[in-house]
């Protein structure tokens, strides 16, 4: 889906006052970053490393693992096309809802998709398939998905594809990374666009059993990583103590908000574990909520409908800070007032 995602607020040749249809870290780049990139300016004027060598022995050391164990990505959406590639042909289960781009880059390499909603998931069947895709915590929904490595032991035969975009935006969760090196049938996916605010730079890596790298390694474009953004991937690790985000205060400000939000009949709000949730309007659509809220209050919110197993009521929002929480809360009454 190359259209339909968040944030996409050029479309719309508006000022946007407070754009909460994109679950990116709202807190701007770690300070000193900007500096770092933009000193290595130079860098530019020639090609970057093919396969970004320095920057996976800095996500190998972090994460205590061989560098032959780590790919850095241009985003988590080449990692995932990379892997729809390896497995072309396959038979390939999605977790719903879910973000589109797995779907897509199943069906362009052919593979043979099912889908598996979340709650059933969470029973933790024996699967019939190649490939499993999971995002955990789930987007857009925000939960979490606990018993993941007990779901791996029960299907061996299976690749499991954990995308761990958003596993900074939680208290509830912690990352399965160790668990890389004991499962090979385990490829876990990270961003570092969310959490530090650089989705403009297209960064991640991803982490696997070195034969699953050799074969991903076999088919992987040269010079996906730019020198600018490998430039931030090396200032993201090596003053990593010093940059992470501020999540008790994130999650109490989501909490607040959210009570708020559930003050107002004209909406529902759902339960999450992270700093976005979905949500539904119980009156008109979420399109229409979108640009009500656009037209008349310059917000912009995430129209969800087009997730598998979501409906046309669906919107997703992300906690940004109280003032504009506070803009969004009023905006939503006058919504209520008007066609509740």
């Amino acid at each position: 889906m190359l259209h339909g995602h968040g944030d996409d607020g050029y479309k719309y040749g508006r000022e946007i006052l407070a754009d909460f249809s994109t679950n990116v870290w709202y807190g701007a780049e770690p300070a000193g970053m900007k500096e770092y990139v933009f000193e290595r300016w130079n860098h530019v004027n020639r090609y970057p490393e093919v396969v970004s060598e320095s920057l996976r022995e800095k996500i190998a050391l972090h994460h205590k693992c061989a560098v032959n164990e780590v790919i850095a990505s241009n985003g988590t959406a080449e990692s995932i096309y990379l892997i729809a590639q390896l497995f072309t042909g396959k038979k390939s289960t999605i977790v719903i809802p879910a973000f589109s781009e797995y779907e897509d880059s199943c069906l362009i390499f052919d593979h043979e998709v099912t889908f598996l909603n979340w709650k059933e998931a969470l029973e933790l069947p024996v699967l019939r398939t190649d490939l499993v895709f999971i995002c955990n915590p789930n987007n857009p929904t925000g939960q979490i998905f606990p018993d993941l490595e007990y779901w791996l032991k029960l299907n061996p035969h299976c690749v499991f594809v954990v995308d761990e975009a958003f596993i900074d935006f939680t208290l509830d969760l912690k990352s399965i990374a160790p668990l890389v090196q004991r499962y090979p049938n385990l490829i876990l996916m990270r961003s570092l666009t969310k959490t530090y605010a650089i989705p403009g730079l297209r960064l991640g890596y991803l982490l696997a059993h070195e034969d699953m790298i050799n074969r991903l390694m076999a088919i992987k474009p040269p010079w996906t990583v730019n020198a600018l953004a490998a430039a931030a991937g090396t200032f993201i690790f090596e003053n990593w103590p010093d940059i992470q985000l501020p999540i008790q205060q994130i999650m109490a400000d989501k909490d607040a908000f959210v009570r708020e939000l559930r003050e107002n009949d004209a909406i529902a709000i759902e339960d999450s574990s992270t700093h976005f949730f979905t949500g539904k309007t119980m009156v008109k659509s979420a399109r229409q909520l979108k640009e009500f809220l656009l037209n008349n209050h310059q917000l912009l919110i995430r129209d969800a409908a087009n997730f598998r197993s979501l409906n046309r009521q669906h919107f997703r929002i992300a906690t940004l800070s109280s003032q504009h929480n506070r803009l969004l809360i009023k905006a939503l009454e006058e919504w209520k007032t008007l066609y509740y």
